[in-house]
């Protein structure tokens, strides 16, 4: 009978513990007046004093090394990446403009990078997106660079085409 009373009295407070730990932590509201909220002319980036647009800081929109541009199957493709050193273990922002090659007429439909060797050995490959809609054919990604980082390691581009093929060119990193 009193393992019984055991059980019984574990269940109960098992509840009352739940209900204890729930109610612990209370979410704080902001204090009236300040607000979180992006104001109408906080739209991602600094201005000057009279409101005019500030200079770009480094990255993401600030100065980038121009890695080329070739074809890669029936596309035109333009790569950058921001200035900055690579080091292997990182990250490495690029963006990729992708336009169909004169007298093409495929779509890319999605794009891929990785940085290493072109059989991506050792490097995750990382599928890009479209950053803004306004331009809709420059791709961008953080490629992670792979620690250690293979000898004569390129930015290596996939690009897959609306008729499910796939085109592969390279990069010099410009190091």
């Amino acid at each position: 009978m009193r393992p019984n009373l055991i059980v019984i009295a574990a269940l109960s407070l098992a509840p009352l513990a739940a209900v204890s730990m729930l109610t612990g932590c209370e979410e704080k509201k902001p204090a009236a007046g300040s607000s979180t909220a992006p104001k109408a002319d906080d739209h991602g980036h600094d201005h000057g004093p009279n409101g005019e647009h500030a200079a770009p800081k480094a990255g993401h929109g600030g100065p980038v090394i121009a890695l080329g541009e070739q074809t890669i199957g029936s596309f035109s493709a333009k790569a950058t990446r921001d200035q900055g050193q690579i080091v292997a273990g990182k990250d490495a922002p690029i963006d990729v403009t992708v336009t169909p090659a004169a007298g093409a007429s495929a779509k890319a439909v999605a794009v891929r990078f990785w940085i290493g060797t072109q059989d991506a050995k050792g490097s995750v490959k990382a599928k890009a997106e479209i950053e803004d809609p306004k331009d809709p054919n420059r791709w961008h990604v953080h490629a992670e660079i792979p620690n250690p980082m293979p000898a004569g390691s390129k930015l290596w581009v996939e690009i897959e085409d609306d008729k499910g093929g796939t085109s592969v060119g390279s990069f010099d990193l410009k190091m």
